[in-house]
């Protein structure tokens, strides 16, 4: 799947413990070094943010994976959004959310010198893996860094995915991060 060197590693952009759990589990199993980056400032409110980051960085814990936050940015990703507002899942808003986060990663991988970046953001069935895929390739292009695609959906990962998520009693949420600007209460 993925070739590391060992004095280098890759970064796995995580959006969240139930999406990453079944791709981490694989990945320590076959020792492959990498460490999870959590990079979501599309994720609303702030307590919701907390909650996916801290059950996200428990996932990596149990797999003894390092973990590194990134800044939580929202001001930053509503002003890069702004006018998407009333997009649907897969529109516009989540094209320009998935090239904002992976070129953040990508640059933060360039920084420190890492192998590349690969991620999980098309792991759930409500995302568009081409539109991962495509945004990825974009970011790559004008970081220079390199974009490795995981399978996280075939091969038995998305049955082994909905155990982990139940043997591990993960926090599930029911929304991928954004909401419509005053949709929810202390969005802001």
């Amino acid at each position: 799947m993925i070739e590391t060197n060992k004095n280098k590693s890759l970064l796995l952009l995580s959006c969240c413990g139930p999406c990453s759990c079944a791709v981490i589990e694989k990945l320590a199993q076959e020792q492959k070094a990498f460490t999870v980056v959590f990079y979501n400032p599309n994720i609303r409110p702030y307590e919701e943010y907390r909650k996916r980051c801290d059950e996200n960085k428990r996932v990596c814990d149990i797999y003894k994976i390092p973990f590194i936050e990134l800044e939580y940015d929202n001001e930053r990703w509503c002003a890069l959004t702004k006018g998407l507002e009333n997009e649907p899942e897969r529109g516009a808003r989540c094209s320009i959310c998935f090239y904002m986060r992976l070129k953040r990663v990508m640059e933060y991988a360039k920084q420190e010198g890492c192998l590349g970046v690969a991620s999980v953001l098309g792991v759930s069935r409500y995302k568009n893996l081409t539109q991962v895929n495509q945004a990825a390739e974009q970011a790559s292009k004008e970081t220079g860094v390199s974009y490795i695609e995981i399978e996280g959906r075939k091969g038995g990962m998305q049955e082994r995915r909905m155990q982990l998520i139940k043997e591990l009693n993960l926090y599930a949420q029911d929304y991928c991060g954004c909401t419509i600007r005053g949709d929810r209460k202390n969005d802001d």
